[in-house]
């Protein structure tokens, strides 16, 4: 690889790109890359872990993702190191062959685990959104007793940690962000996939799965109700805020 190939592609020199994309498959960055800018994310790539660390530390990015495996300095480790020196949302990228090391990844503070060749669609939601969370200090979100944090990718119910992936978590915070309120599915659709057009198998089946996390590994008393003919609610009750506000604090 010559010295020019390793150099990280430069969107603006005088601003901070909204992704650095650390991936050392050359062809899979070009087409990443220009798939991301595509979507009006500006976008820096370099192609190991001990550059991404330098262009976090310099360029001051909105995100990393890294592609697993990664040479020189691995996923996990570069993940662990951002989050000690310079705290920045990672997600991490694999295949099969990166699995291992991409799990690692996400035990070290990665937000999200992606597939590798890489979805741009399904990553580009989350990437915008977290350009918006650090333009207008989004704060965290509580309705009944499901907390959720925009910004470190977070979700609590009930005190308990549950793991979404990106495009149910993004729906869940709209869902939070409208409580009690029908949401058509037109407007979901438009919000979080961008299209009128969606099949509407593919927004009835991610409902299906926040709605059941949220009562089988959440135990929330929140429920996602079908309006027929309509579209969907995010329902709290008063028993459910009871329950919330009864139970002990940790300082108590």
């Amino acid at each position: 690889m010559s010295p020019e190939a390793h150099k990280p592609s430069i969107p603006d020199a005088a601003s901070s790109p909204d992704l650095l994309l650390a991936e050392p498959d050359e062809n899979l960055a070009v087409k990443a890359r220009t798939g991301f800018e595509d979507a009006g994310i500006a976008t820096v790539v370099c192609h190991d872990g001990a550059e991404a660390l330098l262009q976090v530390g310099t360029r001051h990015p909105g995100a990393v993702l890294l592609g697993a495996p990664l040479p020189v300095v691995g996923a996990a480790q570069v993940t662990e190191l951002i989050a000690r020196l310079s705290p920045v949302p990672v997600l991490v990228a694999a295949g099969p062959d990166g699995a291992e090391e991409a799990s690692a990844a996400v035990t070290a503070g990665a937000i999200a685990y992606v597939a590798r060749p890489y979805r741009i669609d399904e990553i580009v939601p989350l990437l915008k959104f977290r350009r918006a969370a650090r333009d207008d200090s989004t704060r965290p979100l509580a309705v009944g007793d499901i907390e959720l944090d925009p910004i470190g990718f977070h979700v609590y119910v009930r005190s308990r940690s549950l793991q979404l992936p990106v495009r149910e978590f993004l729906l869940l915070r709209y869902f939070m962000e409208n409580p009690n309120r029908v949401i058509s599915r037109q407007e979901l659709t438009r919000a979080l996939w961008g299209t009128d057009s969606l099949n509407s198998n593919t927004l009835t089946v991610h409902v299906r799965r926040v709605r059941d996390r949220l009562r089988e590994e959440g135990e929330s008393c929140c429920t996602i109700d079908a309006i027929r003919g309509m579209g969907y609610r995010l329902e709290c009750g008063s028993s459910c805020f009871s329950t919330s506000q009864a139970e002990p604090s940790p300082t108590a």
